[in-house]
């Protein structure tokens, strides 16, 4: 029987390719008459740009850009057959900000990095850039990207204005300049700009954003959606995936991006279809299954695949906070708990590959 393995990243504990190794290892303790096939994925979060390099080849470019609090970091982007690849977390990402101080740095974060990597890209000739939309520290709107790449936004003073400062945007000055390159917007959320669902109400909080914080994120996204709107005469706030990454897909649809679901770009990239089709069963996974991975996150992207294919799918998580309707309304035909199933949150982050492989060993005698 041959078993496809196709799973995220674990947010923070496991990169997708260490989730697949150590899913693959208690698989075959418990099946071990099962044919693996290991396919690490990603849906534009970390791990965007290592995930195609080893699916696609290309070119791994290093380059120092702008870290989200303003010291530079090295960030790591592919470039294959004209295509550049650019993960935001890689630039601009969470992890890049020390947990203990999030809630009093989410304010100040940065995309400039971002855009200094398109840049980058476009000086070496890309003809499209897709950008990996996921893991980011951010609610700048992408102000911080437009303003790497010429477009600054300015107060009432012709000051530019800082991240945390975007109610005072009054107007731009200068243009965004990508070259001749077509951008990509490779999402992993479909959440608007704004409101409820929005940047800073939904993923303000995971930022270290407390009540006051969203709420002085969300009227500064306001007023700029406002300004960078009647600029470009192209009002992309309530867009699907204009809430990504603190809104950086917003600024991107702005300038004309492609909106494209991250999961599924790298799917293609990677011949998932292919070999879903030529399978009996799918696992994936990722740190946790809840409500967010109903929308565009990359465990129903698989299950997605796999239904149209007549494969029964999997899901394994650190936490799952999904009923079984939801996940199978999802295409997943059971969805297993990491925490459950050794007994805490605590044990399981205390060890996330060695609890890992235990349940994926514990599921894979079930589906013997």
């Amino acid at each position: 029987m041959r078993v496809v393995i196709a799973p995220d990243c674990f947010g923070g504990t496991l990169t997708a390719a260490q989730a697949a190794d150590a899913i693959a290892t208690g698989w075959r303790r418990g099946a071990p008459d099962h044919e693996l096939i290991l396919r690490p994925l990603a849906d534009g979060g970390p791990g965007f740009v290592d995930v195609l390099h080893t699916a696609i080849g290309g070119v791994l470019h290093r380059t120092t850009v702008t870290g989200p609090l303003g010291a530079p970091v090295e960030a790591k982007w592919l470039m294959h057959a004209g295509v550049a690849y650019i993960e935001t977390a890689e630039a601009a990402g969470l992890h890049l900000v020390p947990r203990e101080r999030r809630a009093e740095l989410c304010e100040r974060a940065t995309t400039r990095g971002v855009g200094e990597l398109i840049a980058a890209a476009r000086d070496l000739g890309a003809h499209e850039i897709a950008v990996g939309l996921g893991g980011s520290a951010t609610t700048d709107g992408g102000s911080g990207a437009l303003a790497a790449l010429g477009l600054v936004a300015l107060d009432k003073d012709d000051k530019p204005v800082e991240p945390g400062s975007l109610v005072d945007c009054v107007r731009l000055d200068g243009h965004a300049d990508v070259g001749r390159a077509t951008l990509i917007a490779a999402a992993d959320v479909e959440n608007p700009l704004l409101g409820p669902h929005g940047a800073a109400a939904t993923f303000g909080p995971q930022k270290g954003a407390d009540p006051a914080a969203v709420d002085r994120l969300e009227r500064g996204l306001t007023v700029w959606a406002d300004v960078l709107s009647a600029r470009s005469e192209r009002d992309k706030r309530d867009t699907p995936g204009a809430g990504a990454a603190g809104g950086l897909g917003y600024a991107l649809l702005t300038l004309g991006a492609e909106s494209v679901s991250g999961a599924n770009l790298v799917s293609g990239a990677t011949q998932l279809a292919g070999v879903i089709g030529q399978s009996r069963l799918v696992v994936t996974g990722e740190g946790s299954f809840d409500w967010q991975s109903l929308r565009g996150k990359l465990v129903t992207s698989v299950s997605g695949v796999a239904a149209a294919h007549g494969v029964p799918c999997l899901a394994l998580a650190g936490q799952v906070a999904v009923g079984r309707k939801q996940a199978a309304a999802a295409g997943i035909e059971a969805a297993y708990s990491v925490s459950d199933h050794v007994g805490s949150v605590r044990r399981s982050m205390a060890d996330p590959a060695g609890t890992l492989t235990e349940l994926a060993e514990h599921v894979a005698k079930q589906w013997r």
